[in-house]
């Protein structure tokens, strides 16, 4: 036992000063009273103690801590009644305080240097007394007055929770300390308040019961005498345990929620060099799948990614797995594992000596497992295992969280990019699913589901096309077949020199006729007859003079190498132009997701959009498709205001993409007006929504032509780079353009260059009309700044609600 104090608090809480004695009276009457009523061997006890305190003058009365180190004895003989008789002190966190805990006057060996190293490095590290301290100080106070004079206990918790970092472990442990204050008298000077209990606790709950206190219960006029027991009890376990629950109450923070719950194992295994490790197991299509973020929690996964393993040896390992759900251990990773279980060899690369893992389960189903390991050699005892059985209920529902967030995401990106459903128009499809399900249970019977349909709907039709892309894709096409025909004629060559085969100098003739005849194509035919050529008098000799003149087999080798699609030197220009169409797309389509994304907020509309060798999109907007929210033309306006510029900003986006891309390829954009509302339904057989009716058909019939429209009269098409083109019928359908494409010069992102243009008459399609207009690029600070300002008023909608 120690004598020695230890100064708690080192004075810095001023407001926690109030007037204490240090005496044992308390505990002197205390052992009167149990003499009165104790019949067992204990009385004896209580008396011997009785008498030695009553013998000792100074340990009757007031006295000061620093004089309490000559009665060690009798402070030993008052730890020995007031702890179990069979407690070790050296595992017990036990001492002996002033009234208001302040300072330390005898302790166990194990609380004097627990407390003294935290002291020693809160000191180092330079931390203050915090003001939450002086707080729980304060409550701590007055939750013993209101106890002692109100008879009012709080039923929230008083323990003070406290982490203490172990120096041989370097993880951190958590004890509550816990204040026994019967040993305390206290007095009141004067007579006291009543108190509002109901708002008194109210204020505790919010912990901001203090200020009131204060000033009812000021503690100038309160004196505490006697002395305080403080224990600590070790919580690691709960608290570690309660950190994986929290990290689930809060699993939207999936990575810091799995990093919480691995420090929080860590914790729970109390052992600094055994590290975890958490695998879900995905799946798609009844198969695993393993999600290849950057940050994986799995350090199978992680060594796997270092170090090039075969996924399929992972789904082998898995499916092997599932069918024997069990706790495997390689307490050491050595040769005759590694032979046994190749896939362990990545994780010895990456430095692993142990590696175990546990089965996870979520509702008697395996959701994944729980990898053990440890850089040194790792023994997983009944110990381990027992402290980390509490969590694995914890765990199953973690890694059950990131298996639903995977399908969700899968779901998500299917509905996306796959159908036609959207949350726009979800809940008609909702109302004739549940429509359907409710007429199958009263009919009994098989029904007839009922068409989605919207009616009276405004369509929006933008198309953003790349210029002349069949011209590029027949050059590119002709390039590369030039250096197609070049190998295989080299190659021919070569082969002549080893191999005596007529038929070789027969192909090389029609080789040479059809590098001369490229320059005059291409057209289907032709390519298709070059096709047959290759594929059916080429390749199969070229094939068995591989196989049968090893001498010759490089020469082949070579030659198909280059016609390889994927890195072939006889693919590169088509590579080239399929990148950077592909590069255009992806950029326009990511735009236009996420615009629209701005545009639903001001009024829900359906929005689908196309790939082609550029990029199409359909709008509707209108009261059927949002019957709780009161449609008016103003929201038409505004998304026909938000549909040109969207396509000066994608005009601008494309052009800035041209010193990036491979092959420099240009964009057109292109507008088509229409102002008669239409009806559109879901087509079951093809999954996507279309027209109804043969009026509304004509309007499907007029975008599928207006692309390739020519300016009547000439030769010109109406849709150029740098340019939109907007086609119309009405004269008064171009009016309301007008205005916007004035506003979009005044604000400088259109040019000054207007044309107003009549179109040549399409199959079926007669008296169209266009505008064209040039757009801006212009790139500085100023027009910067003044796009980002209208692409904010765009979104607030600054057109005035007009009648119909």
């Amino acid at each position: 036992m120690n004598t020695n104090i230890i100064q708690i608090n080192r004075n810095e809480c001023v407001g926690c000063q109030v007037e204490f004695t240090l005496s044992f009276r308390p505990l002197i009457a205390y052992l009167k009273n149990r003499l009165k009523t104790e019949q067992t061997l204990k009385a004896e006890f209580y008396r011997f103690l009785l008498e030695k305190i009553e013998r000792e003058e100074a340990l009757r009365n007031d006295i000061q801590v620093e004089e309490l180190g000559k009665y060690k004895d009798t402070l030993e003989l008052i730890f020995t009644i007031l702890t179990p008789l069979m407690a070790n002190e050296k595992d017990l966190f036990w001492a002996l305080s002033t009234p208001v805990p302040d300072k330390i006057f005898f302790s166990t060996d194990s609380f004097y240097d627990f407390l003294s190293f935290h002291i020693e490095e809160k000191r180092q590290n330079g931390e203050e007394y915090p003001a939450s301290k002086e707080k729980q100080q304060m409550q701590f106070i007055y939750r013993m007055i209101l106890e002692r004079f109100y008879n009012y206990t709080s039923i929230s918790r008083h323990e003070i929770l406290h982490s203490y970092t172990n120096p041989k472990t370097n993880l951190t442990q958590y004890y509550n300390i816990n204040a026994d204050t019967q040993f305390i008298d206290i007095q009141y000077d004067g007579e006291l308040p009543e108190l509002n209990f109901e708002q008194v606790a109210s204020l505790i709950q919010d912990g901001t019961e203090v200020e009131l206190l204060q000033k009812i219960l000021p503690l100038s006029k309160f004196r505490f005498d006697g002395f305080t027991v403080i224990s600590l009890s070790d919580v690691t376990l709960q608290h570690s345990i309660d950190g994986i629950r929290n990290a689930l109450v809060n699993h939207t923070y999936e990575n810091e929620a799995y990093e919480h719950v691995i420090q929080a194992l860590k914790t729970l295994a109390g052992d600094g060099h055994i590290e975890f490790g958490l695998l879900p197991f995905l799946v798609v299509n009844d198969k695993f799948v393993f999600d290849n973020e950057q940050n994986s929690q799995s350090i199978l996964l992680n060594s796997g990614k270092k170090y090039n393993l075969q996924e399929e040896s992972f789904y082998a390992l898995v499916k092997e797995y599932q069918d024997n759900p069990r706790p495997v251990f390689f307490n050491n990773l050595d040769d005759e594992k590694i032979q046994r279980f190749p896939f362990l060899e990545v994780l010895r690369k990456n430095g692993i000596h142990s590696y175990s893992f546990l089965p996870v389960f979520y509702n008697n189903q395996l959701a994944g497992v729980l990898e053990i390991y440890s850089t040194e050699s790792l023994e997983v005892d009944e110990k381990l295992l027992s402290r980390l059985h509490s969590a694995m209920p914890l765990l199953g529902q973690l890694l059950q969280y990131r298996i639903e967030e995977f399908n969700a995401k899968m779901d998500a990106v299917l509905k996306d990019k796959f159908t036609a459903l959207q949350p726009s128009v979800q809940w008609k499809f909702n109302q004739v699913v549940w429509d359907f399900l409710k007429m199958s249970k009263e009919k009994k019977k098989a029904v007839e589901i009922e068409t989605v349909t919207f009616k009276d709907l405004y369509p929006l039709f933008g198309a953003i096309d790349i210029r002349n892309s069949t011209v590029e894709r027949n050059f590119a096409l002709k390039e590369d077949l030039k250096v197609q025909l070049a190998m295989l004629i080299e190659s021919l060559n070569g082969l002549r020199a080893i191999v005596s085969l007529d038929l070789l100098d027969k192909i090389l003739f029609n080789c040479k006729d059809w590098l001369k005849r490229i320059e005059e194509f291409i057209s289907s035919s032709e390519e298709t007859l070059l096709n047959e050529f290759l594929e059916l008098e080429v390749y199969p000799v070229l094939k068995h003079i591989e196989k049968g003149h090893p001498q010759a087999a490089a020469l082949v080798q070579q030659y198909f190498a280059a016609i390889n699609p994927a890195d072939g030197i006889a693919f590169e220009n088509r590579r080239t132009l399929e990148t950077s169409m592909q590069f255009i797309n992806t950029s326009v389509s990511e735009y236009l997701d996420e615009a629209q994304q701005a545009l639903q907020a001001t009024y829900p509309c359906y929005f689908a959009k196309f790939r082609t060798d550029g990029v199409e999109y359909d709008i509707y907007i209108g009261q059927d498709i949002a019957p709780d929210i009161p449609f008016d033309l103003l929201y038409l306006k505004n998304i026909r205001l938000w549909q040109l510029t969207a396509m000066v900003e994608v005009a601008r986006l494309t052009n800035g993409l041209v010193s990036q891309m491979p092959r420099a390829l240009l964009t057109t954009q292109l507008i088509f007006v229409h102002s008669n509302p239409i009806d559109i339904s879901f087509r079951n057989d093809e999954r996507r929504f279309d027209v109804e009716g043969a009026y509304n058909i004509r309007y499907e019939v007029v975008k599928k032509r207006i692309d390739k429209v020519l300016v009547k009269g000439t030769n010109e098409r109406l849709t150029q780079p740098g340019k939109i083109a907007l086609v119309y019928f009405n004269a008064y359908e171009a009016n309301e353009y007008l205005e916007y494409i004035k506003y979009l010069q005044e604000q400088g992102f259109l040019n000054n260059d207007l044309e107003t243009l009549e179109l040549e008459e399409l199959q079926g399609v007669s008296g169209l009309k266009a505008l064209r207009v040039g757009v801006n690029y212009m790139s500085c600070d100023f027009y910067d700044e003044q796009w980002t300002k209208l692409k904010k008023t765009i979104k607030k909608s600054p057109l005035k609600k007009e009648k119909a």
